[in-house]
């Protein structure tokens, strides 16, 4: 069995000393998102994740969803967790008061994520695909859409999809051949088959909200063709002034998937008949406003990551600590007897790569989502867009390294278990089937990348990256000449003079072969994730090497926060070299072997 408690002190730790979150009651809007309110928040979120969600997580797994006719079933306990989950308020965080939302920062959300994921992953993708829902409704939807359906998304009384993906087309959306027909009453009628589509159909919510990409008659071609539209399982009814489901639209789900990992979690096959459904936004722009869904979901799947590795880490730890085998290089155990496996050099290593990995991913999480709440809310134009330039260079780094750090850290949960680690009943080897599909959906990693290279980077002619590559050279020229920071600062600045130069000879070479940045995309998105990361670690060691002192407990925290600075910046932080060599090895040795040669 598999232990969880939520990393409060870590989290505290990044929120006031790292990120600043102290700024968010000077954003108008955000007045009451004090210190206090959020320690409040996130001790019941911790609780609801440990005394609730967790407890299922393994149960989950084992029985997984059942599909009947059109019905699905999701695990035992599932229906009952999700209705303590909307009673808590826990659906509406972040959404607007007129919606019945309680408007807590979109960083307090990102930390909630994090907290649930780690208790349950396959129960989190339910009210994670409201939230993006929510999102696309209230930013690209009229007003009527807005009243009807915000409010019920903001309770947890209905839950919301995203249906993109049909059996021909996945990451190619200009394949899509869903149609929409305009109807006499200002509705569609939309046809069509969408895949993979995560809680598309469940036992939990009275309703399902399905935000569906699909084409007009006369559609042009490819993504500039495509409309969203709004499609409910239940047709909306009102009774008494009320709300209600009434008549069953066309809406049906086919199937679900058996997969990997998620089994608690239902993957369907929907099938619309002549839906009746609403346009969101303009005709043709259906892309722009998905978007708008999809940039949140890619931000949360990079929470998926960081909340199962920090379950991973945890179960990793507890094993390593109990668990006698083997003898010390030096010296003897207690009368010669084995000794608990993290005193070894080897379990060390693997504890030390995990916990560096984890803490620094969530300081690069949490940083990207304070940008998230300055570019919405501040007063200034000039912050909100600086902000929004990072938030937009950092949502593909987010979704692509934390997951691959969430699948690396779930990996070697498992090596340190040895044997026990890889069968069910201690929980650890679903940790690793679980995470394994955040690599994929939501646009895989390597489209990540190509995103980042080909779209990120030479936007506004590096406008963005100016956002990342700026404050990491203030920080270094700031500690420069402080020889008590060299630990910390000389590893730092010798990776981030690579990124630089590889960054400058990658966009000459793209510009003359757009194949060179493809090829390069995934080692730069993985440069710049490590030395990202790698300067918030600087950071994190500089703050805990001031902050030393006090009780026992916070001397013995700083001290290991240090610690595991210089760790990261010293063992891992190098695996930036590598990934600048392989750059700087061009496209030749990528595209030369001919399909036809494989």
């Amino acid at each position: 069995m598999t232990t969880y408690r939520a990393p409060l002190d870590d989290i505290r730790f990044v929120l006031r000393d790292v990120v600043g979150a102290d700024q968010l009651p000077n954003l108008p809007g955000l007045e009451e998102a004090t210190p206090d309110v959020i320690d409040a928040v996130l001790a019941e979120a911790a609780r609801m994740s440990e005394t609730v969600l967790f407890p299922l997580n393994q149960s989950g797994d084992a029985e997984g969803c059942v599909y009947d006719n059109g019905v699905v079933r999701t695990p035992a306990g599932f229906p009952e967790a999700y209705a303590k989950y909307a009673a808590g308020g826990w659906t509406s965080v972040t959404a607007e008061p007129r919606y019945g939302g309680q408007g807590l920062p979109g960083l307090v959300n990102f930390v909630i994520d994090e907290i649930m994921i780690s208790g349950n992953m396959a129960f989190t993708a339910v009210p994670g695909l409201s939230h993006g829902a929510y999102n696309a409704i209230l930013q690209h939807a009229d007003d009527d859409l807005k009243d009807l359906y915000l409010p019920k998304l903001s309770d947890g009384t209905w839950t919301g999809t995203m249906c993109l993906t049909e059996p021909q087309c996945g990451s190619d959306l200009g394949l899509i051949r869903a149609k929409a027909a305009p109807a006499d009453d200002g509705t569609y009628r939309l046809s069509g088959t969408k895949i993979f589509i995560t809680a598309g159909e469940h036992d939990m919510a009275e309703n399902i909200v399905h935000l569906v990409l699909a084409r007009l008659p006369d559609a042009p071609a490819g993504t500039r063709g495509i409309s969203l539209f709004l499609v409910p399982k239940f047709l909306p009814a009102e009774e008494n002034g009320a709300v209600r489901p009434g008549p069953r639209n066309g809406v049906l789900c086919a199937g679900i998937e058996h997969k990997m990992g998620l089994h608690a979690s239902p993957t369907c096959t929907m099938a619309f008949n002549d839906a009746t459904a609403w346009l969101v936004g303009a005709p043709h722009k259906g892309m722009r406003a998905m978007f708008t869904m999809m940039n949140v979901a890619r931000l949360a799947v990079g929470m998926q990551g960081l909340g199962v590795a920090e379950t991973a880490y945890q179960n990793a730890l507890a094993y390593a600590r109990e668990r006698p085998q083997g003898r010390p290089l030096t010296g003897t155990g207690a009368n010669g007897s084995a000794v608990p496996i993290i005193e070894h050099a080897d379990v060390r290593r693997m504890l030390m790569t995990m916990k560096a990995q984890v803490e620094g991913g969530r300081a690069l999480a949490y940083w990207t989502a304070l940008h998230v709440d300055v570019a919405m809310r501040h007063p200034d134009p000039a912050q909100r867009q600086a902000a929004d330039d990072l938030v937009a260079l950092m949502t593909p780094v987010v979704k692509a390294h934390l997951t691959d750090l969430g699948q690396e850290v779930a990996d070697l949960a498992i090596q340190v278990h040895g044997g026990y680690g890889y069968i069910r009943d201690t929980g650890i080897e679903q940790l690793v089937r679980d995470v394994r599909i955040a690599r994929i959906y939501e646009g895989t990693n390597g489209i990540q990348a190509l995103d980042l290279v080909g779209r990120k980077l030479p936007e506004g002619t590096g406008r963005l990256l100016r956002q990342v590559f700026h404050p990491i050279d203030a920080f270094l020229s700031q500690h420069a000449e402080d020889p008590a920071a060299a630990s910390l600062v000389t590893p730092l600045a010798k990776a981030f003079g690579r990124l630089q130069r590889v960054t400058v000879g990658m966009a000459q070479a793209a510009l003359a072969d757009p194949t060179e940045g493809a090829a390069a995309a995934h080692d730069y998105l993985k440069l710049l994730g490590h030395v990202t990361i790698g300067y918030l670690w600087a950071r994190m060691g500089l703050i805990a090497k001031a902050k030393a002192g006090g009780s026992d407990a916070e001397a013995r925290f700083h001290d290991t926060k240090l610690k595991t600075a210089e760790f990261y910046l010293q063992r891992i932080l190098p695996h930036a070299s590598a990934h600048a060599a392989a750059i700087a090895g061009g496209a030749t040795a990528v595209m030369a072997v001919e399909p036809e040669a494989f």
